[in-house]
């Protein structure tokens, strides 16, 4: 890798669902049905030369449909850290699951980083099956597509380098092509699991999430991003709730709201 730049790292928490269980979040069933929340991000990489977002959330069309109560918009989370959708030029769509590309159309201006893989499984015949499409929102892919065919798309085949120090890692497993961002901060480096580990104990114990493609690749996933990331601490899971937890508010204003990924977890 090319000399590195250091980032800022940033997670928006936009939504947050309270009444998902533990038997709705694991392969295997759990002895414990308790509630386990999710909580639903989008995150930003940057520093003086460069913004990147990654994922672009979702909207109230599938808040309602899927029971996941929105507490902001994506352009009003990342309006929090003083940006504006329209003036971003690169968004990394680690997969294309609903809750992480429901909000394509906000970024008008933007490059689209994508998997190869990712883009042949959400347009092909996996499709066909209401098993598998069901994370999917058809609007999204078609939103998708219509940036690809508007020039605005950048396809990836397996790991990459996007700037030094941002790098994407193909990881697959939860969906065919989903990938997770590894990014050099003041602590070193740190890697945004998306949904490559929804929670700290889908990684940490070794427990596969629910919506599985490819469980093989899921499980060698988790030790993917463990070698990529410089220790435990340095992975930020997807939906846990336990990073707002975790990492501090970039200011007293932003408390529940935004929380700061390129410092050391306060636990």
């Amino acid at each position: 890798m090319s000399g590195k730049e250091v980032y800022e790292v940033f997670a928006i928490r936009y939504a947050h669902n309270a009444k998902r269980m533990r038997n709705e979040n694991f392969v295997f069933a759990d002895a414990h049905d308790v509630p386990m929340p999710l909580d639903y991000f989008v995150w930003v990489i940057r520093n003086q030369n460069r913004t990147f977002v990654v994922d672009t959330g979702f909207g109230e069309v599938a808040s309602l449909k899927r029971g996941a109560p929105l507490l902001r918009s994506t352009t009003e989370a990342l309006a929090l850290l003083g940006i504006e959708a329209a003036s971003v030029e690169d968004v990394i769509l680690t997969h294309m699951h609903y809750d992480h590309a429901g909000g394509i159309g906000e970024f008008p201006n933007a490059t689209f980083h994508i998997q190869d893989s990712e883009m042949a499984f959400a347009t092909g015949r996996c499709m066909c099956f209401e098993a598998i499409q069901r994370p999917f929102e058809v609007e999204d892919v078609v939103a998708m597509v219509r940036k690809i065919y508007g020039g605005q798309a950048k396809f990836h085949d397996g790991d990459a380098e996007l700037a030094p120090g941002v790098s994407i890692h193909k990881i697959g497993g939860h969906s065919a092509g989903l990938m997770c961002v590894r990014v050099w901060t003041e602590r070193g480096w740190v890697v945004l699991a998306s949904d490559c580990a929804h929670f700290y104990e889908n990684i940490r114990e070794r427990k596969p999430f629910v919506i599985c493609y490819d469980l093989g690749a899921m499980m060698n996933g988790f030790n993917t991003i463990e070698l990529l990331a410089d220790s435990p601490d340095h992975i930020v899971p997807g939906h846990d709730p336990l990073v707002m937890d975790y990492y501090p508010a970039p200011s007293p204003e932003l408390e529940g709201a935004v929380v700061r990924l390129d410092v050391m977890p306060k636990t």
